[in-house]
């Protein structure tokens, strides 16, 4: 039996919000949020948070997380999740990003299955189709351009590929949503080999798995993400809930 393990990184030393796991959204922790909506997959046997942080991970566990404290100074959050999870059984390990509060097992369970039906991808990650040409131009949103078989052949900032003509509303690539799905063993391929110089470049992570030779599985999904970086994040993530009917706790 394919064991699933589902991790959120969490570090408490953001530059640009401070203690962000721990800030409020309707009055619950945003951590809690994160885990709450990763319980509801169907498909993950486990949900570790790793963090750096005792306060962390003592909402995690209240909100029913299993918890692995991790060295503050590990490079990213991929690092964090390998840390996590090296010493663990596990079959397929989901990074989901701890400041992706309206995350669901809605979304989390199609990466899983892509992954159970396709057991020779190394990786898979989520997309989602551009809303206008306003997203499309925006450097602070990947890109993914696909093969035939749905498995990535690039990510940019840039709006890959370039048109020569006018796009009247057709897009070529996706919308990159940052929650990646990884066989163990390629993780720590992964973790060990280091930034390649095209990940440095574009600062996408993802395009290390490419230059590694990779197979990325891509899962569209109707999902629009409201990660959560600086603080008027966090009052669109309210408004956002407060549509779908929660209330303030």
């Amino acid at each position: 039996m394919i064991t699933v393990l589902g991790v959120i990184p969490s570090r408490i030393g953001s530059q640009r919000l401070p203690a962000k796991p721990l800030k409020k959204i309707l009055g619950k922790p945003m951590i809690q949020w994160v885990v709450e909506g990763a319980k509801t997959a169907k498909l993950i046997n486990k949900i570790i948070v790793a963090t750096d942080d005792h306060e962390v991970a003592r909402v995690s566990e209240m909100a029913g997380a299993l918890v692995s404290m991790t060295p503050s100074d590990l490079p990213t959050g991929t690092d964090r999740v390998w840390a996590a999870v090296k010493d663990l059984d596990g079959d397929v390990i989901l990074n989901i990003q701890g400041d992706e509060p309206l995350i669901n097992g809605d979304v989390l369970d199609p990466l899983v299955k892509a992954m159970l039906d396709h057991p020779n991808d190394s990786m898979g990650t989520l997309a989602r189709k551009f809303d206008s040409d306003e997203d499309l131009l925006n450097i602070n949103t990947a890109k993914i351009v696909l093969n035939n078989k749905g498995e990535a052949i690039y990510f940019s900032r840039l709006p890959i590929p370039y048109s020569r003509t006018q796009r009247d509303g057709e897009f070529c690539n996706l919308q990159h949503i940052g929650i990646y799905a990884y066989r163990k063993n390629f993780l720590k391929i992964f973790c060990q080999a280091g930034p390649c110089l095209m990940e440095k470049h574009e600062g996408l992570e993802q395009l290390r798995a490419l230059y590694l030779g990779a197979k990325i599985r891509v899962v569209p999904v109707n999902f629009k993400t409201q990660g959560v970086d600086v603080p008027e994040d966090l009052k669109r993530v309210e408004e956002i809930l407060i549509k779908r009917g929660y209330e303030n706790v």
